[in-house]
């Protein structure tokens, strides 16, 4: 049982069992030390074939596999840095270590960006000839034609390798953003409704806090976590701005359009998909979403819903408490409909210790699963003993549970899809679960616990992740126009883009703006709205599942099983869902409304 004091811990006092176990991606530091120090000197093995890649259909797959086999190393190395810095960016060695880690991936980067460049000298029809001569390459069909796809937007070898030395200059915003949210961001103490003086930090708001029962825990919470967000405004605009400047003059250098096209490219979907998501939930979820906050405004007998309210429970003397055992024990129950094949794997992420669920100085906020390839999966979460972390956990564990299978089944450089479609297999779990515990009780009161977890769900990824998708799409329509993007600037925009959706349902105080600094998701390109994408997928495959059974089960494991071998929209297509219209959009939403309705009718039948 995870024991909660008035103190957080330091890492070192965190217990064994609590910790992910790094011994399965490098024995000890200084296997990994070592490890680090070779990559540079074994770039050799695919130097070697510089200039030569397209020589003959033999060599590009020499060249291929030389490459795959040394990315898998490079993974490796990087993913056990960035682990130690997620579970304790305090640490000065972690720090050391990561920024060591960015600048040999820098110099790493620029002598191997040769080798895309020399894979744009191909053509369609030598592809196919490669192909047909040298039955082997099938397996590296999809990566041989997305970068015939790159060839109009890539500079000559030697830009690129310039470009490529930039890394770790490129990616200096989010690293200092990270930095400053883990190691330098610190909150005041809050007190509850009986004056007891509470522990705060970012992963205890928004993972506990923002959650809690107590009107007076939660006000008090938010005010010291915008209280501290404030002081770092102008530093975060800063560096939110430069990474913007630097994605608009990429855009420009590349010859997209604009830097939308830019983002959206590597998706490989369209931009009527993307402005589906953004348009279609924005306008047409609203309605149910501002009926739910009114319900939740007049249950919980407060004079005002403010924001910070929003995720209160809606039956605050019904908030399930669970310890990490007895909530895994229920989502492993839940996911057992999967078939044994995916069980044991959720069951190995509980019990092989690749989830680190402390809450210590330096840990990064929120939850993430990483996925090196030939190793296992890590998930980082803070456990709370709530249930509405059961369903962030089953979350990360079905990203654990795609790319295990997806690279059991599939070669290194075809495991990954599109970040278009990575949240629909962590969401279909959260659904899962719900509908387990659906099943599992006739209680009124308990039904629309679950309900409410639901609606928690489509609330983290059809709003709070699609809003900030839509801030997205209005900053770098002001950096086009050459709007600078002030402290001012970003907070006014993030208030209007919340008050637009919420109305006056709710009441919105200035300093609700300032959650645009919430996210480093703002530091990952277009990824934002493609949790809303993955949520329209889970819900139509979670209906399929309901109705078919094994069949539309079959068809999802094949689709986790397929990794990155097929672009988003024929992936998604094997599962029986069509992404290239807004019908599941729609339909999804429709969901979230009937969810509204029979909770309100639920409150009236009584």
């Amino acid at each position: 049982m995870t024991v909660h004091t008035n103190r957080r811990a330091e890492r070192k006092d965190v217990p064994e069992e609590q910790k992910w176990n790094l011994a399965d991606l490098f024995p000890t530091p200084q296997n990994w030390k070592l490890e680090l120090d070779n990559l540079e000197k074994e770039t050799e093995q695919v130097t070697v074939f510089r200039g030569k890649i397209t020589e003959s259909a033999t060599t590009l797959l020499q060249a291929l596999k030389a490459l795959e086999s040394y990315r898998e190393k490079v993974v490796r190395v990087a993913t056990y840095s960035n682990l130690k810095v997620s579970a304790d960016g305090a640490d000065p060695a972690n720090q050391r270590d990561a920024a060591l880690t960015s600048s040999v991936l820098a110099k790493i980067n620029a002598k191997l960006s040769f080798f895309h460049s020399e894979l744009l000298e191909l053509t369609s029809d030598k592809v196919q000839h490669f192909l047909a001569s040298e039955p082997k390459l099938k397996n590296y069909e999809k990566t041989l034609y997305d970068a015939l796809e790159d060839k109009p937007h890539t500079h000559a070898p030697e830009v690129e390798e310039t470009l490529a030395a930039l890394h770790e200059v490129h990616s200096s915003p989010h690293q200092i953003y990270q930095r400053a949210k883990t190691a330098d961001m610190q909150f005041d103490p809050i007190t509850n409704a009986e004056g007891v003086e509470l522990p705060m930090s970012e992963s205890l708001y928004e993972d506990r806090y923002e959650f809690s029962a107590d009107t007076t825990t939660r006000r008090n919470a938010y005010k010291s976590f915008t209280k501290t967000l404030d002081k770092y405004k102008n530093t975060f605009a800063h560096l939110y701005a430069t990474e913007v400047t630097k994605q608009v003059t990429m855009a420009k250098l590349r010859k997209f359009p604009s830097v939308t096209d830019m983002l959206l490219a590597p998706q490989q979907v369209t931009k009527e998909m993307y402005h589906n998501q953004l348009d279609i939930i924005g306008k047409e979820l609203a309605p149910h979403m501002q009926r739910y906050a009114k319900l939740k405004k007049e249950k919980l007998g407060l004079q005002e819903l403010h924001y910070c309210d929003l995720k209160a429970p809606l039956d605050p003397s019904l908030n399930p408490r669970t310890t990490y055992e007895e909530a895994t024990d229920i989502i492993l129950d839940a996911l057992s409909i999967m078939g044994p094949e995916y069980h044991e794997i959720m069951k190995k992420s509980i019990y092989d210790r690749w989830v680190d669920r402390a809450d210590n100085i330096g840990k990064a906020n929120g939850a993430f699963c990483s996925s090196p390839y030939g190793v296992h999966p890590y998930i980082l979460i803070t456990w709370t003993d709530t249930m509405r972390g059961a369903f962030v956990l089953a979350h990360e564990m079905g990203h654990a549970g795609h790319f295990y299978l997806a690279g059991k089944n599939q070669s290194f450089m075809n495991t990954r899809p599109s970040t278009y479609f990575i949240e629909a297999p962590s969401t279909l779990n959260e659904l899962l679960l719900a509908e387990r515990l659906l099943q599992e009780t006739e209680d009124v009161r308990m039904k629309r616990w679950v309900i409410t977890q639901l609606l928690g769900t489509y609330h983290h990824n059809f709003i709070t992740h699609l809003l900030e998708g839509e801030l997205q799409r209005r900053v770098y329509d002001l950096a086009e126009k050459g709007v600078p993007l002030t402290a001012d600037v970003l907070t006014e925009q993030k208030l209007d883009v919340i008050k637009n959706f919420w109305g006056d349902s709710i009441t919105v105080d200035d300093r609700v703006g300032l959650t645009w600094m919430r996210q480093q998701h703002y530091y990952m390109g277009l990824y934002p709205y493609t949790y809303s994408a993955g949520l329209t997928v889970s819900t139509a495959v979670a209906q399929m599942i309901k109705e078919e059974g094994r069949p539309a089960i079959n068809r999802w494991l094949d689709v986790l099983k397929a990794g990155g071998t097929k672009k988003p929209l024929d992936l998604i297509k094997l599962a029986g869902v069509d992404m290239s219209k807004p019908d599941a959009i729609k339909v999804t939403i429709d969901y979230v409304g009937s969810l509204v309705d029979e909770l309100i009718a639920s409150y009236e039948n009584e």
